[in-house]
């Protein structure tokens, strides 16, 4: 990679980074913070979906907006309405009554989705244009530079998961928000004043027709991409964290404290591993010299592992009565192993099947589909926990995954 590539790169990575810490500590916060005011598990899903709504106009549209006017002025506006975000979360009163706190937060998590989905789609589509073009295989070049980014960012997020817990616990909700405001504000700034060289500026001829993909695997990718993610939610918005602190609390302020603690511990470690696996992905599945057809089957066979996770944890939740709690520790962690590999190879195979001139909006895309799956996963997490617990969400969490294992066996590539 030349000189102001790399520096190019590193100044996305780092802001990204930035951008992942509050993201991840957000949802932690809300979470935690809207269940001890007595949410239930579907008003707690209610609060993320248009979240996630907001991520798949988003993505839709972003990969047409940083194709027209560039990749870091997309990156600059998703760090600026998060920070807009964090300032309108801080206002929120508790003298509202649920439906308008509930509102209000859709609205902002709304704000925030948008902001998540413009720095995404701005960070992965940098690593197209700037990872230098590998000689001897997929490890080389594009899949070694995407898993970093990918791996990184979610170890950074599993860090803002403690952070939110941490926070509340430490400093209260209101207090917490002013904080990560503050910090990400000064991220911003640094980022605009050193920002290098490296990144296109964009291309008034970019029509928005050009959206949608014409290459059936690109859309088949995305597809599996959608239930992928879904398979993932379905247990680890709402299902998880509402059984734990289930287990955990006994009620009192210390027992919640203690809860807050665990759990965004355990949530915390989750995404730290799966971001430490997803960068070593490339080791994992032998990608050295590994043809494009080798690395597409290595992801069908992982996805289809993947469904059997959950499917085994859910008959294991209806056998045991006691010992459930570790089994589903160990069950989740095994889950987010290959999880991780799973998401480390289709975030390859979409930048392999895109070209330089539309890797914008097929990553755009291709990361609506994403964010399609993350809120079909958590409004189904909310229902499945609400209607038929954990079992349900474990039962959903399987077969959301093998429809992914359907659609990736449709590749032709």
């Amino acid at each position: 990679m030349k000189p102001e590539g790399l520096s190019a790169y590193i100044a996305v990575t780092a802001a990204y980074w930035a951008f992942m810490l509050t993201d991840g500590a957000l949802r932690m916060l809300v979470l935690l913070h809207f269940h001890t005011l007595g949410f239930s598990a579907i008003e707690l899903a209610y609060l993320f979906l248009f979240y996630e709504f907001a991520g798949m106009i988003t993505n839709l549209s972003a990969g047409w907006v940083a194709a027209r006017f560039g990749l870091s002025r997309t990156l600059y506006a998703g760090l600026s309405l998060q920070i807009v975000a964090l300032i309108l979360l801080a206002q929120l009163s508790p003298d509202w009554g649920i439906a308008a706190s509930v509102i209000f937060v859709m609205a902002v998590q709304g704000l925030s989705g948008v902001a998540k989905d413009l720095a995404k789609m701005s960070s992965k589509s940098a690593v197209k244009l700037l990872a230098p073009k590998g000689q001897g295989g997929a490890e080389d070049g594009l899949f070694r530079w995407v898993a970093v980014l990918t791996g990184s960012k979610n170890a950074v997020k599993g860090v803002g998961f403690l952070l939110g817990a941490a926070l509340l616990g430490l400093f209260g909700f209101i207090t917490s928000i002013v904080a990560m405001a503050v910090t990400l504000t000064a991220v911003l700034i640094a980022v605009v004043l050193f920002m290098p060289a490296g990144l296109p500026e964009g291309k008034k001829s970019a029509k928005v027709s050009e959206v949608f993909s014409k290459d059936p695997d690109i859309n088949r990718l995305s597809l599996a991409r959608m239930f992928l993610f879904g398979a993932r939610d379905v247990w680890f918005v709402v299902g998880i964290p509402i059984y734990f602190y289930g287990v955990l609390s006994d009620g009192s302020e210390d027992g919640n404290r203690a809860a807050f603690f665990l759990i965004g511990s355990f949530m915390a470690l989750w995404i730290i591993a799966y971001g430490a696996v997803q960068g070593a992905a490339p080791r994992i599945v032998g990608a050295k010299d590994k043809a494009l057809s080798a690395i597409k089957q290595d992801a069908v066979r992982w996805c289809f592992w993947l469904a059997m996770v959950p499917l085994t944890l859910a008959v294991a939740a209806m056998a045991l009565d006691v010992g459930l709690t570790a089994v589903l520790v160990i069950g989740l962690l095994v889950f987010g192993f290959v999880f991780a590999v799973n998401s480390s190879l289709h975030s390859y195979l979409i930048l392999a099947f895109s070209t330089s001139e539309r890797v914008t909006m097929d990553v755009g895309f291709y990361y609506m589909s994403n964010a399609a799956g993350r809120l079909i996963g958590t409004l189904l997490s909310g229902l499945s926990f609400q209607f038929g617990g954990l079992v349900l969400c474990l039962v959903t969490s399987g077969a959301m995954a093998l429809c992914s294992w359907i659609a990736m066996r449709g590749l032709t590539r």
